[in-house]
Protein backbone atom coordinates (compact mmCIF):
# COMPACT_ATOMS: atom_id res chain seq x y z
CA UNK A 1 0.00 0.00 0.00
CA UNK A 2 1.30 3.35 -1.09
CA UNK A 3 -0.69 5.66 1.22
CA UNK A 4 -2.05 5.97 4.59
CA UNK A 5 -4.06 8.85 5.80
CA UNK A 6 -4.43 9.45 9.44
CA UNK A 7 -6.92 10.88 10.90
CA UNK A 8 -6.85 11.95 15.01
CA UNK A 9 -10.89 12.47 15.21
CA UNK A 10 -12.28 13.93 18.26
CA UNK A 11 -15.70 14.85 17.88
CA UNK A 12 -16.53 17.53 14.85
CA UNK A 13 -18.42 14.70 13.32
CA UNK A 14 -19.76 17.83 10.22
CA UNK A 15 -16.39 18.22 10.04
CA UNK A 16 -15.22 14.55 9.69
CA UNK A 17 -17.77 13.67 7.16
CA UNK A 18 -16.89 16.51 4.90
CA UNK A 19 -13.31 15.18 5.33
CA UNK A 20 -13.83 11.39 4.51
CA UNK A 21 -16.08 12.24 1.11
CA UNK A 22 -12.96 14.81 0.20
CA UNK A 23 -11.32 11.91 0.31
CA UNK A 24 -14.40 9.60 -1.61
CA UNK A 25 -14.07 12.63 -4.17
CA UNK A 26 -10.68 12.29 -5.23
CA UNK A 27 -10.51 8.72 -5.11
CA UNK A 28 -13.41 8.88 -7.94
CA UNK A 29 -10.82 11.86 -9.65
CA UNK A 30 -8.12 8.74 -9.26
CA UNK A 31 -7.48 5.14 -8.08
CA UNK A 32 -4.74 5.53 -5.99
CA UNK A 33 -3.44 2.61 -3.99
CA UNK A 34 -4.43 4.02 0.14
CA UNK A 35 -6.18 3.66 3.03
CA UNK A 36 -7.89 5.92 6.02
CA UNK A 37 -6.81 5.28 9.08
CA UNK A 38 -9.04 6.86 11.92
CA UNK A 39 -8.06 6.93 15.63
CA UNK A 40 -11.18 8.27 17.79
CA UNK A 41 -11.02 9.83 20.92
CA UNK A 42 -14.05 8.11 22.22
CA UNK A 43 -16.32 10.65 20.76
CA UNK A 44 -19.81 8.81 20.59
CA UNK A 45 -21.97 6.49 18.41
CA UNK A 46 -22.35 9.03 15.74
CA UNK A 47 -19.20 8.98 14.39
CA UNK A 48 -19.15 5.62 14.64
CA UNK A 49 -21.84 5.78 12.09
CA UNK A 50 -20.10 8.29 9.84
CA UNK A 51 -17.42 6.11 9.46
CA UNK A 52 -19.39 3.49 8.99
CA UNK A 53 -20.88 4.72 5.81
CA UNK A 54 -18.09 5.33 4.19
CA UNK A 55 -16.29 1.52 4.71
CA UNK A 56 -17.95 0.73 1.12
CA UNK A 57 -16.50 3.31 -0.47
CA UNK A 58 -12.92 2.83 0.06
CA UNK A 59 -10.28 1.22 2.93
CA UNK A 60 -10.95 2.26 6.32
CA UNK A 61 -9.28 1.30 9.22
CA UNK A 62 -11.37 2.47 12.55
CA UNK A 63 -10.48 2.03 16.46
CA UNK A 64 -12.17 3.96 19.40
CA UNK A 65 -10.40 4.54 22.41
CA UNK A 66 -11.43 3.96 25.32
CA UNK A 67 -11.56 7.66 26.62
CA UNK A 68 -10.16 10.47 25.89
CA UNK A 69 -6.29 10.77 26.25
CA UNK A 70 -5.45 13.87 24.36
CA UNK A 71 -4.82 15.11 21.18
CA UNK A 72 -1.14 13.65 21.43
CA UNK A 73 -1.90 10.24 21.98
CA UNK A 74 -4.30 10.25 19.49
CA UNK A 75 -1.75 11.54 16.50
CA UNK A 76 0.41 8.61 17.22
CA UNK A 77 -2.22 5.97 17.62
CA UNK A 78 -3.42 7.04 14.16
CA UNK A 79 -0.06 5.91 12.82
CA UNK A 80 0.04 3.29 14.08
CA UNK A 81 -2.93 1.32 12.60
CA UNK A 82 -1.08 2.39 8.89
CA UNK A 83 0.52 -0.06 6.87
CA UNK A 84 1.04 2.36 3.75
CA UNK A 85 4.35 3.05 2.40
CA UNK A 86 3.97 6.60 3.61
CA UNK A 87 1.65 8.04 6.27
CA UNK A 88 0.18 11.23 6.19
CA UNK A 89 -1.48 13.17 9.08
CA UNK A 90 -4.31 15.06 8.75
CA UNK A 91 -6.88 16.95 10.77
CA UNK A 92 -11.36 16.04 10.33
CA UNK A 93 -11.22 19.75 9.41
CA UNK A 94 -8.99 18.76 6.53
CA UNK A 95 -10.21 18.77 3.08
CA UNK A 96 -8.35 16.79 0.15
CA UNK A 97 -8.85 19.02 -2.95
CA UNK A 98 -10.28 16.94 -5.90
CA UNK A 99 -7.01 15.67 -7.84
CA UNK A 100 -4.73 14.89 -4.86
CA UNK A 101 -4.89 11.83 -5.31
CA UNK A 102 -3.07 12.08 -9.15
CA UNK A 103 -0.49 14.57 -7.88
CA UNK A 104 0.32 12.25 -5.02
CA UNK A 105 0.88 9.28 -7.34
CA UNK A 106 3.22 11.47 -9.43
CA UNK A 107 5.09 12.86 -6.38
CA UNK A 108 5.41 9.77 -4.09
CA UNK A 109 7.09 7.33 -6.26
CA UNK A 110 10.45 9.67 -6.39
CA UNK A 111 13.17 7.96 -5.32
CA UNK A 112 14.99 8.08 -2.49
CA UNK A 113 12.65 10.92 -0.62
CA UNK A 114 11.74 9.99 3.16
CA UNK A 115 9.58 13.37 3.54
CA UNK A 116 7.14 15.38 1.68
CA UNK A 117 6.18 18.74 2.18
CA UNK A 118 2.41 19.54 0.48
CA UNK A 119 1.10 23.22 0.66
CA UNK A 120 -2.23 23.60 1.68
CA UNK A 121 -4.94 26.31 0.61
CA UNK A 122 -6.33 28.37 3.42
CA UNK A 123 -10.32 28.96 3.82
CA UNK A 124 -12.97 30.08 6.52
CA UNK A 125 -14.89 27.19 7.54
CA UNK A 126 -18.23 29.59 7.38
CA UNK A 127 -18.07 28.74 3.68
CA UNK A 128 -17.76 25.33 4.06
CA UNK A 129 -20.58 25.15 6.49
CA UNK A 130 -22.91 27.00 4.80
CA UNK A 131 -23.75 24.02 2.57
CA UNK A 132 -26.77 22.38 4.32
CA UNK A 133 -25.51 18.86 2.88
CA UNK A 134 -21.71 17.68 2.83
CA UNK A 135 -19.50 19.75 1.42
CA UNK A 136 -18.60 18.94 -2.21
CA UNK A 137 -14.66 20.06 -3.01
CA UNK A 138 -15.50 20.25 -6.61
CA UNK A 139 -16.54 24.05 -5.15
CA UNK A 140 -13.50 25.30 -3.26
CA UNK A 141 -13.12 28.55 -4.40
CA UNK A 142 -10.45 29.81 -6.71
CA UNK A 143 -7.35 32.28 -5.81
CA UNK A 144 -7.13 30.57 -1.92
CA UNK A 145 -4.37 32.15 0.03
CA UNK A 146 -1.83 29.49 0.60
CA UNK A 147 -0.23 27.97 3.71
CA UNK A 148 3.36 28.67 2.39
CA UNK A 149 4.47 31.04 0.19
CA UNK A 150 6.44 28.35 -2.17
CA UNK A 151 5.84 28.56 -5.84
CA UNK A 152 7.80 25.72 -7.36
CA UNK A 153 8.17 22.35 -6.37
CA UNK A 154 12.32 21.17 -5.73
CA UNK A 155 14.20 18.62 -3.57
CA UNK A 156 16.00 19.78 -0.26
CA UNK A 157 17.20 18.62 2.65
CA UNK A 158 14.76 18.00 6.09
CA UNK A 159 16.67 20.85 7.64
CA UNK A 160 15.76 22.77 4.83
CA UNK A 161 12.40 23.30 5.61
CA UNK A 162 12.94 24.85 9.22
CA UNK A 163 12.54 27.98 7.92
CA UNK A 164 9.50 30.56 8.50
CA UNK A 165 9.35 31.26 4.38
CA UNK A 166 8.69 27.33 3.76
CA UNK A 167 6.73 26.42 7.31
CA UNK A 168 5.73 29.17 9.39
CA UNK A 169 4.98 26.49 12.37
CA UNK A 170 8.25 24.87 11.41
CA UNK A 171 6.40 21.57 10.45
CA UNK A 172 3.71 22.08 13.40
CA UNK A 173 1.12 22.06 11.53
CA UNK A 174 0.78 17.51 10.34
CA UNK A 175 -1.35 18.04 7.12
CA UNK A 176 1.53 19.17 5.70
CA UNK A 177 3.92 16.57 6.34
CA UNK A 178 3.47 12.91 4.19
CA UNK A 179 6.81 10.86 5.80
CA UNK A 180 8.22 7.42 5.32
CA UNK A 181 6.10 5.19 7.70
CA UNK A 182 9.01 3.08 8.50
CA UNK A 183 11.53 5.60 9.91
CA UNK A 184 8.57 7.50 11.77
CA UNK A 185 8.49 3.32 13.74
CA UNK A 186 11.91 3.37 14.03
CA UNK A 187 12.03 6.61 16.29
CA UNK A 188 9.15 5.84 18.78
CA UNK A 189 10.85 5.55 21.45
CA UNK A 190 11.81 9.39 21.39
CA UNK A 191 8.47 9.94 22.74
CA UNK A 192 7.99 9.91 26.64
CA UNK A 193 4.83 8.18 27.04
CA UNK A 194 4.22 10.08 30.44
CA UNK A 195 4.29 12.91 28.89
CA UNK A 196 1.78 11.70 26.06
CA UNK A 197 -0.63 11.36 28.36
CA UNK A 198 -0.37 13.95 30.80
CA UNK A 199 -3.14 16.17 31.94
CA UNK A 200 -3.93 19.30 30.57
CA UNK A 201 -4.51 20.29 27.00
CA UNK A 202 -1.16 21.00 25.45
CA UNK A 203 0.56 20.87 29.05
CA UNK A 204 3.54 19.18 27.40
CA UNK A 205 5.75 18.81 24.41
CA UNK A 206 4.86 15.27 24.30
CA UNK A 207 1.01 15.77 24.22
CA UNK A 208 0.94 19.05 21.95
CA UNK A 209 3.18 18.06 18.49
CA UNK A 210 4.73 14.66 19.32
CA UNK A 211 5.11 13.97 15.30
CA UNK A 212 7.41 17.01 15.43
CA UNK A 213 9.43 15.43 18.05
CA UNK A 214 9.93 11.73 16.10
CA UNK A 215 10.25 13.92 12.71
CA UNK A 216 13.39 15.63 14.09
CA UNK A 217 15.18 12.17 14.90
CA UNK A 218 13.82 10.32 12.49
CA UNK A 219 14.41 12.09 9.31
CA UNK A 220 17.38 14.78 10.50
CA UNK A 221 19.40 13.19 7.52
CA UNK A 222 16.66 13.04 5.15
CA UNK A 223 15.83 14.55 1.29
CA UNK A 224 12.58 15.97 1.20
CA UNK A 225 10.83 17.55 -1.27
CA UNK A 226 8.38 20.20 -1.14
CA UNK A 227 5.37 20.45 -2.89
CA UNK A 228 4.43 24.33 -3.71
CA UNK A 229 1.14 22.93 -5.48
CA UNK A 230 -1.52 22.75 -2.25
CA UNK A 231 -3.40 18.89 -1.79
CA UNK A 232 -5.67 20.10 0.65
CA UNK A 233 -7.47 22.61 2.18
CA UNK A 234 -7.29 23.87 5.80
CA UNK A 235 -10.13 25.52 7.31
CA UNK A 236 -9.87 27.77 10.09
CA UNK A 237 -11.87 29.38 12.59
CA UNK A 238 -13.68 26.21 14.09
CA UNK A 239 -10.55 24.93 16.10
CA UNK A 240 -11.70 24.92 19.86
CA UNK A 241 -7.72 25.57 20.68
CA UNK A 242 -7.58 29.01 19.27
CA UNK A 243 -7.66 30.63 22.38
CA UNK A 244 -4.31 29.16 23.28
CA UNK A 245 -2.46 30.17 20.27
CA UNK A 246 -0.21 32.83 21.65
CA UNK A 247 0.85 29.72 24.41
CA UNK A 248 1.59 27.94 21.11
CA UNK A 249 3.64 30.68 19.64
CA UNK A 250 6.10 31.50 22.13
CA UNK A 251 6.55 28.62 24.24
CA UNK A 252 6.28 25.31 21.89
CA UNK A 253 7.32 26.54 18.72
CA UNK A 254 10.31 27.51 20.25
CA UNK A 255 10.80 24.16 21.90
CA UNK A 256 10.54 22.44 18.73
CA UNK A 257 13.56 24.67 17.06
CA UNK A 258 15.32 23.30 19.91
CA UNK A 259 14.29 19.80 19.40
CA UNK A 260 15.30 20.32 15.63
CA UNK A 261 18.62 22.04 17.26
CA UNK A 262 19.58 18.73 19.19
CA UNK A 263 19.22 16.95 16.16
CA UNK A 264 21.26 18.78 14.12
CA UNK A 265 19.61 21.85 12.64
CA UNK A 266 22.79 24.31 12.08
CA UNK A 267 23.45 27.09 14.61
CA UNK A 268 22.51 30.05 12.05
CA UNK A 269 19.49 28.41 11.01
CA UNK A 270 18.76 27.53 14.38
CA UNK A 271 19.34 30.79 15.93
CA UNK A 272 17.50 32.98 12.94
CA UNK A 273 14.20 30.86 13.42
CA UNK A 274 14.18 31.11 16.82
CA UNK A 275 14.54 34.92 16.51
CA UNK A 276 11.85 34.55 14.62
CA UNK A 277 9.40 32.39 16.31
CA UNK A 278 10.00 35.10 19.65
CA UNK A 279 8.93 38.01 17.45
CA UNK A 280 5.54 38.42 19.83
CA UNK A 281 7.11 37.89 22.98
CA UNK A 282 6.75 40.15 25.26
CA UNK A 283 2.93 41.26 24.65
CA UNK A 284 2.35 36.75 24.34
CA UNK A 285 3.73 36.48 27.55
CA UNK A 286 1.95 39.32 29.34
CA UNK A 287 -1.49 38.19 27.81
CA UNK A 288 -1.13 34.78 29.17
CA UNK A 289 0.13 35.36 32.71
CA UNK A 290 -1.59 38.48 33.39
CA UNK A 291 -4.87 38.53 31.64
CA UNK A 292 -5.07 34.69 32.32
CA UNK A 293 -7.06 34.32 28.61
CA UNK A 294 -5.70 30.77 29.49
CA UNK A 295 -4.80 28.17 32.47
CA UNK A 296 -1.62 27.09 30.42
CA UNK A 297 -0.02 29.88 32.14
CA UNK A 298 0.93 27.09 35.03
CA UNK A 299 2.84 25.02 31.96
CA UNK A 300 5.69 27.67 31.49
CA UNK A 301 8.93 27.53 33.28
CA UNK A 302 10.68 30.66 34.19
CA UNK A 303 13.72 29.09 33.21
CA UNK A 304 13.10 27.14 30.48
CA UNK A 305 10.42 29.08 28.43
CA UNK A 306 11.91 32.69 29.61
CA UNK A 307 15.54 33.18 30.72
CA UNK A 308 16.91 30.55 28.31
CA UNK A 309 15.17 33.26 25.09
CA UNK A 310 16.69 36.24 26.20
CA UNK A 311 19.81 36.30 24.43
CA UNK A 312 17.42 36.70 21.19
CA UNK A 313 16.92 40.14 20.28
CA UNK A 314 13.48 39.74 19.46
CA UNK A 315 12.27 38.96 22.69
CA UNK A 316 13.14 42.95 23.52
CA UNK A 317 11.91 44.31 20.03
CA UNK A 318 8.34 42.45 20.77
CA UNK A 319 6.96 44.74 22.28
CA UNK A 320 8.05 48.07 20.17
CA UNK A 321 6.18 45.48 17.31
CA UNK A 322 3.74 45.06 19.08
CA UNK A 323 3.23 49.07 19.79
CA UNK A 324 3.73 49.88 16.06
CA UNK A 325 1.42 46.98 14.60
CA UNK A 326 -1.11 49.12 16.92
CA UNK A 327 -0.61 52.40 15.58
CA UNK A 328 -0.57 50.97 12.00
CA UNK A 329 -3.76 49.36 12.94
CA UNK A 330 -5.19 53.16 14.80
CA UNK A 331 -3.98 55.41 11.74
CA UNK A 332 -6.07 52.66 8.95
CA UNK A 333 -9.30 53.19 11.42
CA UNK A 334 -8.53 56.78 11.62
Amino acid sequence: MLLSICIPNYKREESLENCLNSIYIAKKNFNLDFEVCISDNNSGASVSKIVNNYKSKFSINFEKNRKNFGVGYNILKSVSLAKGKYSWIIGNDDLLIPQAFKKLNKILNKKNIDFFYVNSFNLESEFVFKFKKKFNTNFIPKNLEKVSSQKKNYHLSFFDLIHPDISFDYLMGSFLSIFRTSKWRENLNIIDKNLLIKKGVFSSFENTCPHVKIFAKAFSKSQAYLVASPLSVNLSGIREWGNLWDFIEIIRMPQILDEYRKNGLSIFRYYYCKNNSLKNFIPCLLKIIFFRATKNYKYISFYNHIVKNLIFINVYLSFFNFLYRKILINKKNI
